[in-house]
């Protein structure tokens, strides 16, 4: 699995977390490609995925694994004794990663600085490069690239993003204005073939140009923005009010959190392209228009902890007004991690079985989701049953 964004908090969880429970050292709590829903389907082991990945900030996985724990405890300290050689040897797979048009945000959060040394042409066939090189010097069969990095901004519309001619056009006409950093990742995987990942909000990945890329190449992808909380209850919680026919009149959402992921959404560039995903499901789901907010604040002290504190107003019988609320509190890695490495396994199974373009049946995993049909989480998982038992009862006969 190649990871961009290598070193950050979620990227060290899955690392550390995958490798803990190849070793026996933990139990693969939330991971549902370890359920019975995946009993006989013969995805990838644990203990067969090597992690590599680009990362603009100096360190190791095992440097920042101590530093999630001294800030949170997340990470128990024993369990990051125990897999230090680990994860000091995986290390030696990350590569500097690409920094272009994210953002004066990230770049200072990240402590990263522009290297404008190379065109994006060149930037684009470095990190090719590093791909096929972790790839040949691993042995493996093939690679899941997924991207971890942080929030960017949300990049305009524009005529190179319509067509992959267009997009490679702007590529060799260094038009820098036309990507983000997340573009070039995306634009590299797809190059190569391989199954792409985009596990945060960031409009700059998935462009049509590099969609089309996907499928010339036959690729699989996912996406976007993955589904750990309030978002994920919104999607359980909310069609119970379209079964009980209790029209919502408003729900308001606040969400408080810390850790680089909140300072970079402390912008409000930044912050907006959060929300916009976060905000988008209920008309869907309900079907008739509501008021709704979602709001986020960085709160430094709460590093990788978050809350999210969501607010019903609903009408009943007889034009009653009620009301219910529920806060969420939980640590973002922690429930973000098992959803990468399911995601992760999901995609080299369907590169394996010969599928390209994006993969419906994940929609369950996201915000939102790629070309979803419905954003009610109940026929999201219906669908990746369904997909899982297709190729089950495949397998029988």
């Amino acid at each position: 699995m190649w990871i961009f964004g290598a070193y950050g908090g979620l990227a060290t969880t899955v690392v550390l977390g995958a490798r803990a429970i190849a070793r026996g050292l933990a139990a693969p709590q939330g991971l549902a490609t370890e359920s019975d829903l995946c009993r006989g389907l013969g995805l990838a082991p644990l203990d067969s995925i090597v992690f590599g990945g680009h990362e603009m900030r100096p360190g190791d996985w095992a440097q920042s694994a101590r530093e999630i724990h001294d800030d949170n405890g997340t990470l128990p300290l024993p369990l990051i004794d125990a897999l230090k050689k680990d994860l000091k040897q995986l290390s030696k797979n990350v590569r500097m990663g690409a920094l272009v048009n994210a953002g004066r945000t990230i770049e200072r959060v990240t402590g990263a600085k522009k290297q404008r040394a190379r065109t994006l042409r060149q930037e684009a066939e470095r990190l090719q490069q590093d791909l096929r090189d972790f790839q040949k010097k691993n042995r493996l069969d093939s690679v899941v690239c997924v991207n971890l990095t942080s929030t960017e901004p949300e990049l305009a519309s524009s005529p190179a993003h319509r067509s992959l001619a267009a997009f490679e056009r702007a590529i060799d006409q260094d038009d820098t204005r036309a990507v983000r950093s997340s573009s070039l990742y995306a634009y590299a995987a797809a190059k190569l073939g391989l199954p792409f990942v985009h596990f945060t909000p960031s409009n700059a990945a998935l462009l049509p140009a590099i969609r089309e890329l996907f499928e010339q190449n036959g690729a699989p992808y996912a996406g976007m923005d993955g589904k750990t909380g309030e978002t994920l209850v919104k999607s359980a919680l909310a069609p119970m009010f379209k079964i009980r026919d209790l029209r919502v009149l408003s729900w308001q959402g606040y969400n408080i959190l810390g850790d680089r992921d909140g300072a970079v959404l402390a912008d409000s560039e930044n912050k907006q392209s959060k929300i916009a995903t976060k905000d988008a499901l209920l008309p869907q789901i309900l079907g008739y228009p509501l008021h709704s907010h979602v709001g986020i604040d960085y709160v430094p002290s709460l590093h990788d902890h978050k809350t999210a504190w969501d607010f019903i107003h609903f009408e009943g019988f007889l034009g009653h007004r009620m009301a219910m609320q529920f806060v969420w509190q939980g640590c973002d890695a922690i429930l973000a991690a098992p959803l990468v490495l399911d995601l992760a396994r999901w995609c080299d199974f369907a590169k394996r079985h010969g599928e390209k373009g994006p993969m419906k049946h994940l929609a369950c995993y996201f915000k939102k989701p790629i070309e979803a049909d419905t954003h009610d989480l109940h026929a999201q998982w219906r669908a990746l049953v369904d997909y899982a038992n297709a190729y089950r009862n495949q397998t029988r006969r």
